[in-house]
């Protein structure tokens, strides 16, 4: 790998390893990387580059896998750099886009509001959980936005409301008429929380984390739920009747605790999670004529 260059206060570099960065342990390199410092300087880097350099914002990699040719573009790890959390008026929490949703399920209780709860069982930052309407435990982080900022490739900042958005299940799209051809990420948002008790909502966040403990396999490399709940079922039941759990490609086998979880026994390659994954889909399809659909987001070439 080449040696870290300096630009503007952040550190770029080239060749960067991916599996170092996405929560599977797994994936080949991105062709730059770049760790803004702050916001400042993730908006002037933003400014700098040239119109053709594909970007990829990247949060704790929880929700990815990048193939093993790696990913033609420069990562932006967001996290670490866009972390600001503060109190507006009217009760609106603003988050940047690198906080960790369990920071803000934590200030959120502490704050004595009620609903945030959820953001504890996220291992994600509000960046992506903003872009995937995540959620869990009957929850949605969209449910609780009051305003989204965003930047564009020229750096044009923009607040926007929930109606600018088709909002669904694990899905946001800009609307046609708002977007006008301009790709935008989100910079913070506005989060407003109903008024609780600050005990309660912390009993029900260890709740919800002892939970996740007993139902997820966190004691392997993995990235949360692989595939979207089809509409009136659940995907985790769908795999387990099919006799999936266990299952096995290379390193990557279907948890035994979650159907709906691929682990990272320890040598797998994103090759391998890609291959199971495809092997889970066609199995529901041919025995139960149900199409599953990944959550999690695929990107790079090909090996």
């Amino acid at each position: 790998m080449m040696p870290a260059h300096q630009v503007a206060l952040g550190e770029l570099r080239r060749n960067e390893p991916m599996n170092q960065h996405v929560t599977w342990r797994a994936g080949g390199r991105a062709r730059q990387f770049y760790r803004p410092r702050h916001r400042e300087d993730f908006l002037e880097f933003l400014h700098a580059r040239p119109a053709q350099e594909t970007l990829f914002l990247l949060g704790l990699g929880s929700n990815l896998l990048v193939r093993e040719g790696g990913i033609d573009a420069t990562v932006v790890q967001m996290h670490g750099a866009l972390k600001e959390v503060t109190w507006e008026e009217k009760g609106c929490l603003r988050i940047e886009a690198g906080v960790p949703a369990p920071k803000v399920a934590r200030l959120a209780a502490r704050a004595g509001c009620a609903g945030a709860e959820f953001l504890a069982g996220i291992p994600g930052t509000m960046g992506g959980v903003l872009a995937m309407n995540a959620g869990c435990y009957g929850a949605e982080i969209w449910n609780f936005v009051h305003q989204v900022e965003t930047v564009d490739r020229q750096g044009e900042l923009r607040w926007r409301t929930p109606a600018d958005y088709d909002i669904g299940y694990r899905s946001v799209c800009l609307r046609e008429e708002c977007r006008k051809g301009v790709e935008e990420w989100f910079l913070s948002a506005l989060l407003r929380f109903p008024a609780g008790d600050a005990e309660t909502a912390k009993t029900r966040i260890r709740s919800l984390l002892a939970q996740r403990v007993a139902d997820q396999p966190l004691e392997f490399p993995n990235a949360g739920s692989v595939f979207r709940n089809p509409v009136g079922d659940y995907a985790a039941r769908l795999i387990e009747c099919c006799g999936l759990k266990g299952k096995r490609i290379g390193g990557a086998e279907v948890s035994w605790k979650h159907a709906n979880f691929i682990v990272n026994r320890g040598q797998a390659t994103a090759t391998d999670i890609e291959a199971l994954i495809a092997e889970m889909q066609s199995r529901i399809l041919a025995e139960k004529g149900v199409r599953l659909h990944p959550e999690v987001r695929i990107v790079g070439e090909r090996s």
